[in-house]
C-alpha cells in the first residue's frame, strides 16, 4: 500500500498544493515552523478522518476560508483508490472512490497509517490517555467496526456522566435512567474489552521479538492490560458483560456520589515490563525508547498480517530523538518494504543507505520544491 499523490486546499499554512510520492522513502526537509508536520498531519487526517495534533477540525482550516480540502489517491491491492476529506464548519465529509461514506467507521481502514513522533515517546511515560489512544486507534485500522462501539460508548458515557452528575447534585432521585444506560454502556464496553485483548495477544506476538532484537537480547519486553473491571484475556463477551454488570451493580451509590463514571474501558491503562520492571517507573529514557520504537514497529508488522499489505509510515521529525543504534534500527527494518515519509530540518549525520534512495522535498513557507 503506498500514497501516489496528496492535494491540499486551504488546510493550516497550504494554500493548494499538490504532491507526488516514491513508493518508497520521500524525506521533508524544512526549518521549524514551515509546514513539515502539517504535511504529515494531512496524511494522517487522510486515513482517520482526524488529526493527531487537535481534536478541534476548525484549527486545520485557514482562517479566512469556508472549508479545507485533503484529497489523495493511494494504491491498494495494485488499484486506485481516491479518498477525500473535507472540513468546514458544518462539518466533515469523507469520500471513498468518490462516494461520501456515512458513517466513519465505513471510511477508516482503507488508508493505513503508522505515525511515529516524538510524542509517541511519551507511549510508555506518558499518561493512561496516550496509550488508550494508541490502542483504540490501530484496532480501529484493522477492525472498524471497533470505532462504531467506541464511538457510541463515548456517547453513552457523556450521557451517562451528566446523570450522575443530577443525581449527585439531587436534581434527580430516579435511577431508571441511569440502570437503562448502564446496561448500553456495558453493550459496547464488553465488545471492546474483547477486541483489545484480541489486539493485545497479536501486539504480543510481534513486539516481543522486535524488542529482543533492538536490545540485542538483553531484554524481554511484557505488555501487560491494567483493567478497571475483573475481566481477563481468553473471556467470552457473555463472561465479560456478567463481570460488568456485577461492578456497576457494587459501585452505583459510590459512582451517584461522585458524580461519574468509575470504571469501563476509559479508565483502562496498559502496563509495560522490561526483565520484569515496570518500565514507566524504573526504566531508563533508554529503555523507554527501546520500547516505544518496538512498539511501532510491532504495528507496522501487525497490520501487514492482519491486512495483506503494509501500511504507510511516518516519522514526524522523530529520527533525530533516536540514537544512531535504533536510527539505524529502524531504518534497516523498514527498507524496500514500507512506504515511508520522514519529516527533519536535516539529513546531514544520518548516514544509511535507505535515505539516499528518497526522493527529497524542500519546504518553506508552506511552499515544497524537489531536489533533483
Amino acid at each position: 500500500m503506498h500514497i501516489q499523490e496528496i492535494k491540499l486546499r486551504s488546510f493550516r499554512n497550504y494554500d493548494q498544493l499538490h504532491l507526488n510520492f516514491d513508493d518508497r522513502i520521500n524525506v521533508i526537509i524544512g526549518e521549524n515552523a514551515q509546514g513539515k508536520t502539517n504535511l504529515m498531519e494531512a496524511i494522517y487526517l487522510l486515513a482517520f478522518s482526524k488529526s493527531h495534533r487537535t481534536p478541534r477540525d476548525k484549527e486545520l482550516i485557514q482562517w479566512d476560508k469556508e472549508y479545507a480540502k485533503i484529497e489523495g489517491s493511494i494504491i491498494k491491492r495494485n488499484r486506485k483508490l481516491p479518498m477525500e476529506i473535507v472540513l468546514s464548519k458544518k462539518g466533515k465529509k469523507a469520500k471513498l472512490n468518490h462516494l461520501e461514506q456515512k458513517r466513519l467507521s465505513d471510511y477508516i481502514g482503507a488508508m493505513n497509517v503508522v505515525m511515529f513522533a516524538p510524542e509517541d515517546l511519551n507511549l510508555v511515560k506518558g499518561n493512561p490517555q496516550v496509550r488508550r489512544r494508541f490502542i483504540d486507534m490501530e484496532i480501529g485500522q484493522i477492525q472498524p467496526a471497533y470505532i462504531y462501539h467506541l464511538g457510541n460508548y463515548q456517547k453513552i458515557l457523556k450521557q451517562r456522566n451528566h446523570l450522575l452528575k443530577d443525581l449527585q447534585r439531587k436534581r434527580l432521585t430516579d435511577r431508571t435512567m441511569l440502570h437503562v444506560l448502564t446496561e448500553q454502556l456495558i453493550s459496547h464496553a464488553a465488545t471492546i474489552i474483547e477486541r483489545r485483548h484480541t489486539f493485545l495477544q497479536l501486539l504480543r506476538k510481534w513486539a516481543a521479538p522486535i524488542h529482543d532484537g533492538i536490545s540485542r537480547k538483553l531484554e524481554q519486553l511484557e505488555i501487560l492490560y491494567d483493567a478497571s473491571v475483573e475481566v481477563s484475556e481468553g473471556m467470552d463477551l457473555e463472561t465479560i458483560t456478567d463481570r460488568y454488570k456485577v461492578k456497576f451493580t457494587e459501585i452505583e451509590d459510590k459512582e451517584v456520589e461522585r458524580g461519574t463514571t468509575l470504571a469501563g474501558p476509559h479508565r483502562d491503562d496498559l502496563i509495560f515490563h522490561v526483565n520484569g520492571k515496570d518500565v514507566q517507573t524504573y526504566g531508563s529514557q533508554g529503555q523507554q525508547r527501546t520500547t516505544a520504537l518496538s512498539l511501532k514497529l510491532a504495528e507496522i508488522e501487525l497490520i501487514h498480517s492482519e491486512v495483506g499489505e503494509y501500511p504507510i509510515l511516518l516519522l514526524d521529525d522523530v529520527l533525530s530523538e533516536l540514537d544512531d543504534y535504533r536510527q539505524s534500527h529502524l531504518l534497516h527494518t523498514i527498507q524496500g518494504k514500507v512506504q515511508t515519509f520522514v519529516s527533519t530540518t536535516s539529513i546531514d549525520g544520518i548516514e544509511h543507505e535507505a535515505l539516499a534512495q528518497a526522493e527529497i522535498f524542500r519546504i518553506r513557507n508552506g511552499a515544497i520544491e524537489m531536489q533533483e
